[in-house]
């Protein structure tokens, strides 16, 4: 059962970064998202999941309020951990991607993520990336030294309109997420590297301004502009995301067209284990496909999305042991529509899916059958 948009749109309210609070969602029916994916170097963890689960779960509400989105994800198959991780493999940074992006569509179908409108690789848009890099030279945006070209914030005086933090916040994340502000090239330590010089073992294309390759932000601008225009209805992924690197688009993008870059801004938590992020460096990830060698796809889903989009949390392995019986519980109470209307509204209130769960078990103790809620939240009661 579809619920069609009319006349009064959709009525969703999702919690906007760049605003820091709750407000209305409700684009037209031709819906552009854009979700920044994965730098395809190593497996999908349970943090790639859960942001990407996030996209998920709005695509769906939006489908079934009767709006068409457009989802594009990107794939960073050229950056710094890419060719890093090539090199101590010893094999070529696009094989390790085409292997590892093809790992990755197949978790994400087993845990029965719908299919993105498009998912372009950054290798895709060096022409795309070239004539951002040049508009921002001509525009006075950005400066070449040392061999690179760098995007200077002193020229963007809405620099912080997302992340509002502090400068020295700024530089913190900057130096611990890979924006080098250390580099004695920059005019200032937040400036950020549009294009560079390749290390003798790396890929390299020409420019006009000497051969290299892009830096990490001018991807996703270019991407995005290509794929959805100038400005996008929803841009997003994990919070870890917001500083530098969504901040930076955001700045570049702004400063070739004018115009907003993206319309509202949405970001997942972060999951930990033990009380700390997971993450690579820290050796502390738990990998989709060691969980599904032992779990049913539906039980993991359901495990995550007990978990509201913008909090931070931590993995427990009983929260498999709880899924698995909350699926058993709305199973037997057999096919129906029960809870549907509660679950659609919960969604709409910055997509509660632990809300929507909640109301699905309510459902289902009294009798009712919830398979229609369920499925839209992508869970198979069959």
């Amino acid at each position: 059962m579809t619920e069609r948009a009319g006349e009064e749109g959709v009525g969703m309210h999702l919690y906007d970064t760049a605003r820091r609070e709750i407000v209305p969602f409700d684009p037209n029916p031709d819906v552009t998202l854009y979700s920044c994916g994965i730098t395809p170097y190593d497996a999908a963890h349970l943090g790639h999941a859960f942001v990407f689960l996030t996209f998920d779960l709005l695509q769906r509400r939006l489908l079934d309020a009767g709006c068409r989105p457009k989802l594009v994800r990107n794939i960073t198959d050229v950056d710094d951990d890419i060719l890093r991780r090539a090199r101590e493999l010893g094999v070529h940074y696009l094989d390790l991607a085409a292997e590892e992006m093809a790992r990755f569509d197949s978790q994400m179908a087993a845990l029965s993520l719908l299919p993105v409108a498009s998912e372009p690789r950054a290798t895709s848009a060096i022409p795309e990336i070239l004539s951002l890099v040049g508009a921002l030279l001509d525009s006075g945006h950005a400066y070449q030294s040392g061999g690179a070209v760098y995007f200077e914030v002193a020229t963007f005086d809405r620099f912080g309109q997302l992340s509002h933090l502090p400068r020295p916040e700024m530089l913190r994340l900057a130096a611990e997420r890979g924006g080098n502000p250390d580099d004695p090239n920059k005019r200032d330590p937040l400036d950020f590297v549009l294009w560079q010089p390749s290390a003798p073992d790396e890929p390299s294309w020409q420019s006009r301004w000497g051969s290299g390759r892009p830096g990490w932000h001018a991807e996703c601008s270019a991407l995005a502009m290509r794929e959805l225009g100038a400005t996008v209805d929803l841009h997003g992924g994990g919070t870890d995301l917001i500083f530098p690197h969504h901040e930076c688009e955001a700045a570049q993008s702004e400063s070739v067209t004018g115009k907003t870059f993206s319309r509202h801004w949405l970001h997942a938590g972060m999951v930990g284990l033990n009380g700390t992020k997971m993450s690579k460096s820290l050796g502390n990830l738990v990998f989709i496909g060691d969980l599904l060698k032992h779990w049913e796809p539906t039980v993991i889903r359901l495990a995550l999305l007990a978990h509201h989009y913008r909090a931070d949390w931590d993995w427990h392995d009983e929260d498999l042991d709880d899924a698995a019986a909350r699926i058993d519980r709305w199973r037997s109470a057999g096919r129906g529509e029960g809870a549907l209307d509660e679950v659609r509204a919960r969604l709409d209130d910055d997509l509660d899916a632990p809300g929507a769960v909640a109301a699905l078990d309510d459902a289902a103790s009294k009798g009712s059958g919830v398979s229609s809620g369920a499925a839209l939240l992508g869970i198979s009661l069959s």
